[in-house]
């Protein structure tokens, strides 16, 4: 198959890349951008860990062809924090422990930012439960997800 060429930015970069046309994002992310930190889950769109933002949308990663993503901004975890000052998401969920083994909180973190900036704070812990649904975490870290993202929001307003 013949290569395509990407060119975005990722994490605010410029990149351009040739890439496989039925190469995912996740993937390139991962194997092309060493930029580890966007999960690889169950690889069919069903756990949210590979969540990422495109153009400050929520997307996950494992489902997007990396073509789609040319012209667009990608925003992977590693590009959330502004230097060593962890974004208000990622403090909140240090600080209230939203986290067990680990394995999901990129794309949990992901998933709440944008849902906070693109549909506005949750006005209770069951609909940041709701709407926090596509994300799972099977250590069931649940009720400390939802204090983080309930305090973070607060901050981001």
């Amino acid at each position: 198959m013949t290569p395509v060429t990407v060119r975005t930015a990722v994490n605010g970069d410029p990149v351009t890349l040739r890439v496989d046309p039925r190469a995912t994002l996740l993937d390139t992310l991962r194997e092309r951008l060493d930029l580890k930190g966007t999960k690889k889950g169950c690889d069919r769109g069903q756990c949210g860990a590979c969540t990422v933002h495109i153009d400050g949308r929520r997307v996950l990663s494992c489902l997007t062809l990396a073509a789609t993503a040319s012209g667009h901004q990608v925003t992977t975890i590693e590009g959330l924090a502004d230097g060593d000052r962890l974004h208000p998401m990622q403090q909140a969920f240090v600080d209230h422990d939203g986290l067990q083994c680990g394995f999901c909180t990129p794309g949990q973190i992901m998933s709440a930012v944008a849902m906070v900036d693109n549909e506005g704070p949750a006005r209770s812990d069951d609909e940041i439960r709701e709407r926090m649904s596509g994300n799972i975490c099977r250590c069931s870290a649940y009720p400390r997800i939802v204090d983080a993202i309930r305090d973070a929001q607060q901050v981001m307003r």
